[in-house]
């Protein structure tokens, strides 16, 4: 009986330590979803309160109306992250998933030394060396012809090289989950190489494959840095967290704009998830079958 009481006391404890971390995780994003509906006058106060007393959709009109920079609207910045995240989504999952092929089917020379190179490259941070590769981008912009700075084509370049490391270091496992016995089988049969790879392997490695654009498309989408430093002065051409910028005045702070603004920032990333949501849970299970 004792024990009995015990372990249930030890659950409920579980159960309220469980509730605690999730309250300190979900607060942050009540706070910014209530400050987003809060006037001015709530919002700079002396004595914060949890619950809007009065709810004004005016941060969004601000945010939505675009008046913030000349000549720009709220829905030209979401066009532009949305070309650049999907376009270095695209790209990355196409090269990784060729890597990865390589590097779980294939024994060459330096293999394992390719991917101790992943694991450092993935462990540097692209803010260390954004001044060299700007300076790289821009001589080869130069001798090129080709906009690699200034403009999103720089930008998605970037993206995608940054994506890859980590992409093709879990698709390698998806990938070796796959026996090599179903290949095998194809290729008795009569399949060709490309055979093999589209309707043996793909169907089976594409829940890794949107697993691993999940994590892609979340860190192109909020990226700020290498946008802010290759797009420099070119309004036309920002993304949506540069946008967040221009609410930090000299003065003054907005923060129910800048509320506003991070709301909708994130209903894209939670579209994206909702939609690809059942193929990431079973690509994620698959790679942890095989390493």
């Amino acid at each position: 009986m004792r024990h009995r009481v015990m372990k249930r006391a030890g659950r409920i404890g579980d159960y309220l330590l469980a509730a605690a971390v999730i309250l300190f995780a979900l607060f942050p994003v009540y706070w910014v979803l209530t400050t987003a509906l809060k006037p001015n006058s709530e919002i700079f106060t002396r004595e914060p309160t949890l619950f809007p007393r009065e709810l004004t959709l005016q941060h969004y009109e601000r945010v939505l109306s675009g008046v913030l920079i000349p000549d720009t609207t709220f829905w030209m910045f979401l066009g532009n992250s949305l070309l650049v995240t999907l376009g270095s989504v695209a790209v990355a999952a196409v090269f990784a998933l060729l890597a990865a092929v390589a590097v779980a089917r294939f024994r060459f020379r330096l293999r394992t030394a390719f991917i101790i190179l992943l694991l450092v490259i993935q462990m540097v941070p692209v803010e260390a060396l954004i001044i060299s590769i700007f300076v790289n981008f821009h001589h080869l912009g130069v001798a090129t012809s080709l906009p690699l700075t200034g403009s999103l084509l720089g930008v998605l370049v970037v993206y995608t090289t940054v994506a890859l490391p980590i992409t093709i270091l879990m698709m390698r496992s998806f990938v070796a989950a796959v026996p090599k016995e179903l290949e095998e089988a194809a290729a008795i049969d009569g399949a060709t190489g490309w055979t093999v790879f589209w309707r043996i392997l793909m169907p089976l490695v594409a829940p890794g494959l949107v697993a691993t654009s999940i994590f892609a498309f979340i860190t192109a989408w909020n990226e700020f840095v290498v946008a802010f430093t290759f797009l420099q002065s070119n309004t036309g051409s920002f993304t949506l967290p540069i946008s967040l910028k221009y609410y930090f005045g000299r003065v003054t702070v907005e923060w129910g704009s800048i509320m506003a603004a991070s709301t909708l920032l994130t209903i894209p990333v939670m579209v994206f998830f909702l939609f690809v949501q059942r193929r990431m849970v079973s690509g994620l299970t698959m790679g942890a079958v095989k390493g």
